[in-house]
């Protein structure tokens, strides 16, 4: 399948599971977008709370039962029969005691029973309205990963999560379209909503050290007169004692 041909959500599932597609970003305009992190069943409740307690840093969608990959509740997250959470995605990414361990296409031969999946609202949601207010993002126009930056907000612990701190993404803007970026953005609270901070001084403010290596994702390029705006992303709620499976 060619992947410019991902226009509906199922259709982009279909390309994940066929290996065809690397991210999502600008792909089903109009659906929400969302990450995928999968834990072990006796932290799931942690994870949940800690969801609830975070609602920006971490919008919760969804969330699978025990050990069944099919089914995400409530039921009117993804409707489509064939949904199988261990396929469907383009890229796993596997962390074990806090330290990524690898990458894989597929998680069929590394599901259990015992794992509980949970979707969280991503920030691509809302790309195809910035896209259609003639505000593209960069990493769209460059082909590469948006940039993420660990900061030094804390998140509201739960359980075994204790230490966690806020991811942003940024995307590069002039400062003249901040307003109307923010305004675009606002309403979709589902997917981190409005961005968090912008300008050159953020970086202090947020903690990031150095805007040109970020955490996650890739360097974007400036072009005279922008600045670096953020959004509250997705975090890893990293704990020494849990393996994680993140899309």
């Amino acid at each position: 399948m060619d992947p410019t041909q991902g226009q509906t959500a199922h259709q982009v599932r279909l390309l994940g599971r066929q290996n065809h597609i690397t991210n999502t970003s600008g792909l089903a305009p109009g659906y929400l977008q969302a990450n995928l992190l999968i834990l072990p069943s006796k932290h799931a409740e942690d994870f949940h709370n800690l969801c609830l307690r975070n609602p920006v840093s971490c919008p919760l969608l969804g969330l699978t039962q025990k050990g069944n990959p099919h089914i995400i509740y409530p039921s009117s997250c993804i409707k489509d029969k064939d949904f199988d959470l261990r396929t469907d995605c383009p890229k796993y990414r596997v962390y074990k005691n806090g330290k990524y361990l690898e990458s894989r296409t597929d998680l069929v031969n590394l599901w259990t029973d015992d794992y509980v999946g949970f979707l969280i609202g991503c920030s691509f949601s809302f790309e195809d309205a910035l896209s259609d207010a003639g505000l593209k993002p960069r990493h769209q126009d460059t082909g590469t990963i948006v940039a993420m930056y660990k900061t030094r907000i804390p998140l509201l612990a739960s359980g075994i999560f204790k230490s966690g701190t806020c991811i942003v993404s940024m995307r590069p803007y002039r400062v003249e379209d901040v307003e109307r970026v923010r305004e675009i953005t606002r309403p979709f609270l589902a997917t981190h909503g409005e961005p968090v901070d912008w300008g050159w001084d953020a970086l202090e403010r947020l903690g990031i050290s150095d805007i040109e290596k970020p955490d996650f994702g890739e360097r974007q390029i400036f072009e005279e007169g922008e600045i670096p705006v953020f959004w509250v992303g997705f975090c890893f709620p990293f704990s020494k004692s849990v393996l994680l499976i993140v899309c």
